[in-house]
């Protein structure tokens, strides 16, 4: 449904000269640079596919997301979006598509939401029996049934956000771009648009590009991820793989029993391997070991240790993504 060859968007800067004399100079003779927001993307995402788009701020995750739902020009390349070209904006690929940002409203603040979404019925040319079915639907899914009749501005954040996947998601679209659906909202609100998310992929079965900076929303949603740094795509392929190839350690936690005496963790650690203590208080441990030395080191803490409870966890995404960004930065001037 989405495919992309090549797809690379510059933008020319002015560079801001220092002190009063660069300041007049300026005036006459501006100095430019080129910013490469995007370089030589190329990827597909299939029907009812989550793809997941990370990187750090700037990476370019959402000139490549605009480019993509038609709102700016790319400088070169190809995409194609069910068949068209995104910025040539063809009614068909307008009543097809969605994009939801976090960042950005699209609702009238001062209005009911059931007001608004009469009004994007309108605009869709949903047929009314359609229309009603659809939106039983989607606000029975998102719990949020009881206050379509409210003022958006009077509304909760997570609430608010609620209500903006409705009206994205009212006509049907067959591509979703999600950009940062989650930011800002507790972690309850984020647990339920996600829990959401997953529940109408599963019934509808669009194409969804999602980014995020939670990596919560990426583990929770995604099974292939596209990793973006300086506008290129360093990295496309299953989450696993990420986790597989670039998670090397594990952590174990360890919960002491109440009134155990405090571990004394020199003597307990082999400190001729890769290990580190990441928490210690009067009542939890936790310690990061290459993945092949944890069952020697649970084993250890197990036997010597007061422990009331357990649990080897995998290392958080983010801390991983990060390691694997960092290890091809590295790389890049030898070769």
């Amino acid at each position: 449904m989405i495919q992309v060859d090549a797809l690379s968007k510059d933008f020319f800067v002015h560079r801001k000269q220092p002190g009063l004399l660069g300041s007049l100079r300026s005036l006459v003779r501006r100095e430019s640079v080129v910013k490469h927001a995007v370089r030589q993307a190329t990827f597909r995402v299939g029907e009812g596919e989550i793809v997941g788009l990370v990187g750090a701020n700037g990476a370019g995750k959402t000139t490549l997301v605009k480019m993509l739902a038609g709102i700016i020009h790319p400088t070169s390349g190809e995409a194609r979006v069910l068949g068209h070209r995104p910025w040539e904006r063809p009614r068909d690929f307008q009543r097809r598509i969605a994009l939801i940002m976090g960042q950005k409203a699209q609702l009238w603040w001062d209005l009911p939401a059931a007001d608004c979404f009469l009004l994007l019925r309108e605009i869709y040319q949903i047929p009314r029996a359609r229309f009603q079915e659809t939106l039983d639907f989607l606000s029975t899914m998102l719990d949020i049934k009881g206050e379509i009749h409210i003022q958006i501005r009077r509304l909760s954040l997570g609430e608010r956000m609620k209500m903006e996947l409705i009206a994205a998601l009212l006509h049907e679209p067959r591509v979703v771009f999600l950009d940062e659906p989650t930011i800002g909202l507790d972690l309850t609100a984020q647990r339920a648009i996600r829990d959401f998310i997953l529940a109408y992929r599963r019934q509808a079965r669009p194409a969804m590009l999602l980014t995020s900076h939670y990596m919560e929303d990426i583990e929770r949603l995604c099974e292939r991820i596209l990793i973006i740094r300086e506008g290129e795509i360093v990295f496309d392929g299953p989450l696993a793989e990420v986790m597989r190839t670039h998670a090397r350690h594990k952590v174990v936690a360890v919960q002491l029993k109440p009134g155990a005496p405090a571990p004394d963790l020199r003597r307990l650690l082999d400190h001729g391997m890769d290990m580190q203590v990441l928490e210690q208080t009067p009542d939890r441990v936790r310690i990061q070991a290459p993945r092949d030395e944890i069952p020697n080191l649970a084993g250890r803490l197990v036997t010597q240790l007061e422990v009331h409870d357990l649990a080897v966890e995998e290392l958080d995404i983010g801390t991983v993504i990060e390691g694997l960004l960092h290890e091809r930065g590295r790389a890049e001037p030898a070769a």
